[in-house]
């Protein structure tokens, strides 16, 4: 009986051992498994069982895009201006061997080498230029943090530069152009429309007077057809009524001569016998 209970106590052992020991990796990760203290293998995704006492997981490594807000550093530009300036990176574990193996603290490593980065991109640069140069300032710190994060098995796909804080004095002069500028650009908009306003009032006088001056065209030419058609009426009845008198007086020609008493014709009131 007390064998059965050892035999069945270390069965449950074993058991307990082997469930303890199997790991599941799940996508876009990576175990980092260490055999006898030397490195052994890298886990990928997929069942793994790991042989007890002997090896053990050092590093649970995500393989995702990962994001990392740095506080603002200061740092000096070529005409000795201090700013703050604060930075995103936006990198991605590649080797997760050398992410373990390459660095004591990996992301204390990133920050100090973005921030010497920064320093030196900006220490060449006035004060006007890193003001406007972002682009040109994320392209140089993802080229040169990408090249020195290599051994450490990432890679730096993204740095933005988040803020941009020069001293409070010459943000007072900033806000203050800005401002000088918002009131010249509104002073010119207020004269262009004014200006345009005029122009258009001009154009509509102008218009209204070319159709006053149409108008009075339209009239007299109406008023010298009107006269011209009654003068034209007039004659044409002129020309009628003559027309009738000298008709009238062909006919008065023309009329036969009337007998008298005594047979002779009469040619007038006081005229002679033929």
């Amino acid at each position: 009986m007390p064998e059965a209970i050892a035999i069945t106590v270390l069965i449950v052992l074993i058991l307990v051992v082997i469930v303890r020991n199997i790991y599941v990796v799940q996508q876009s990760k990576a175990y980092v498994v260490e055999r006898l203290g030397a490195f052994h293998s890298v886990w990928g995704v997929g069942l793994h069982l790991k042989l007890p006492f002997v090896e053990r997981v050092v590093k649970k490594v995500s393989l995702k895009e990962q994001v990392a807000d740095f506080d603002p550093q200061p740092v000096i530009t070529k005409d000795n201006v201090t700013m703050q300036i604060d930075t995103v990176i936006y990198f991605q574990i590649t080797d997760p061997k050398l992410y373990t193996y390459g660095v004591e603290y990996p992301m204390n490593a990133i920050e100090n080498l973005t921030a010497t980065t920064l320093r030196n991109i900006i220490g060449e640069m006035e004060l006007d230029q890193s003001l406007t140069s972002r682009d040109v300032i994320n392209a140089k710190m993802r080229s040169i943090l990408d090249e020195a994060t290599d051994p450490w098995g990432i890679k730096v796909n993204r740095v933005e530069l988040k803020n941009i804080l020069p001293p409070q004095d010459i943000q007072n002069s900033m806000e203050k152009q800005m401002k000088a500028e918002r009131d010249r650009r509104q002073a010119i908009l207020q004269a262009e429309g004014t200006k345009r306003s005029q122009i258009l009032v001009a154009e509509g006088e102008k218009e209204s007077a070319i159709l006053r001056a149409d108008a009075e065209k339209q009239s007299a030419i109406l008023r010298a057809q009107g006269q011209a058609e009654a003068i034209l009426a007039v004659q044409k009845a002129t020309a009628e009524a003559m027309q009738m008198l000298n008709e009238a007086d062909i006919t008065l020609e023309l009329l036969p001569l009337r007998p008298t008493p005594d047979g002779c014709g009469h040619t007038g009131p006081s005229g002679e016998g033929a």
